[in-house]
């Protein structure tokens, strides 16, 4: 009998363990899982009444305000040093410059202070040094010796580390939106050119491997020179290119004008905002994967955010013809306001990810709002030179 009790006791025991370890698992899968930038919405909600697509200032602000104070009143909580975060840490410094309302901005200086004015943890990695750009805006703005601290220390390290000829040092196409404009604001900031020369160098590495001639896109990596769609066009990811695009609008005003390599990023530019237009769908927007829209029925925000920004910032900067690309702006402003829901919420960014892929209606995630408000800076722009 004392046999029985016993073994019965020993199996109730596995038993309980197995059910903690399941349980465990299924917590820890759970965290995991569990995305600090953003998430997708089941039931967003209505989509927003009342937003004016037309091109005058008082509309973009309009727009620019719902979904910048959205995005302040469900993520400020949760604010990191993260690539994620760090684009939208640039648009809610272009919500600031274009609404006049400093909230945007003071979110932005809260957390650089909270932060210490620190980068990611992985040395040399440009996700963890994309941060530094609203940090050395900041500084450009009202000079503080702790802002550029990190990033001036980082890319010291990075002058005296040796290319690798196995491995680039920016070796996915998302890295020129996160790195390149950091060191050109140093640059700016400091006057020393060889943090210029350094950013310009590598550039050229990354897009001699990854910038296709012939398509004027980029693959999202060398994993990508050889994969296709299923209609056969080789594959080309919408936000990789759109990190790309943006990148560039945010490099070139920081090269002198006499800058040996400047000419270079301005055709790349040029040529890059040919083929996106060309390829714009009907409703304003691009899909996922760029050469095979069928395949990628609903439109994707991110993406489509960072082409608008860039090309509306190529037609103020004079480097794409008014009366050519406006209408493209024009288009792709509508069609992000068609994905604003009632709260202030954007909807229709992919998740993080790098490759086209499914989007959800309601899926929200903090790169693609500060696309937008990055957008609606110089959508913003746009409208007011109309006049």
């Amino acid at each position: 009998m004392l046999r029985k009790v016993e073994t019965a006791s020993a199996c109730l025991a596995l038993l309980a363990a197995t059910l903690l370890l399941a349980a465990g698992a299924m917590f820890a899968q759970g965290d995991a899982q569990t995305d600090p930038s953003g998430d997708v919405a089941a039931e967003p909600g209505p989509l927003a009444t009342g937003l004016s697509p037309a091109l005058k200032p008082r509309d973009v602000v309009e727009a620019m305000r719902k979904v910048a104070d959205w995005q302040l009143r469900t993520g400020e909580g949760r604010f990191s040093a993260d690539w994620t975060f760090a684009a939208l840490y640039d648009g809610l410094l272009a919500a600031s410059r274009t609404t006049g309302d400093e909230k945007y901005r003071d979110a932005v200086l809260r957390f650089a202070e909270r932060n210490a004015w620190k980068l990611g943890p992985r040395f040399g990695h440009a996700d963890d040094e994309a941060v530094a750009q609203s940090y050395l805006e900041l500084d450009m703005e009202r000079p503080s010796p702790e802002a550029a601290a990190a990033i001036k220390a980082e890319a010291g390290k990075l002058l005296a580390r040796p290319d690798d000829p196995e491995k680039d040092l920016w070796w996915w196409c998302d890295a020129l939106f996160m790195a390149p404009p950091a060191l050109a604001r140093l640059y700016k900031v400091t006057g020393d050119k060889r943090y210029l020369d350094y950013m310009d160098r590598e550039w050229w590495i990354t897009s001699s491997h990854l910038y296709d001639a012939k398509a004027h896109l980029y693959s999202r990596d060398a994993s990508y020179l050889d994969k296709h769609e299923k209609n056969g066009q080789k594959l080309f990811w919408s936000r990789g290119n759109g990190w790309v695009m943006a990148g560039l609008a945010r490099v070139i005003p920081y090269l002198p004008a006499a800058y040996p390599s400047r000419e270079k990023y301005i055709a790349e530019f040029r040529e890059m905002a040919r083929e996106i237009a060309s390829i714009q769908g009907a409703d304003g927007l691009w899909r996922s994967g760029l050469l095979d829209p069928a395949a990628y029925p609903n439109p994707e925000v991110s993406g489509s955010a960072f082409f608008t920004f860039a090309i509306a910032w190529g037609i103020n900067y004079g480097l794409l013809d008014r009366a050519a690309y406006e209408p493209v702006v024009a288009r792709a402003w509508k069609g992000l306001l068609g994905h604003v829901y009632a709260d202030g919420r954007l909807g229709s960014i992919q998740k993080i990810g790098g490759a086209p892929d499914s989007v959800q209606p309601g899926g929200s995630y903090v790169y693609g709002v500060g696309a937008f408000l990055l957008a609606g800076e110089q959508v913003d722009k746009l409208a007011g030179s109309r006049r």
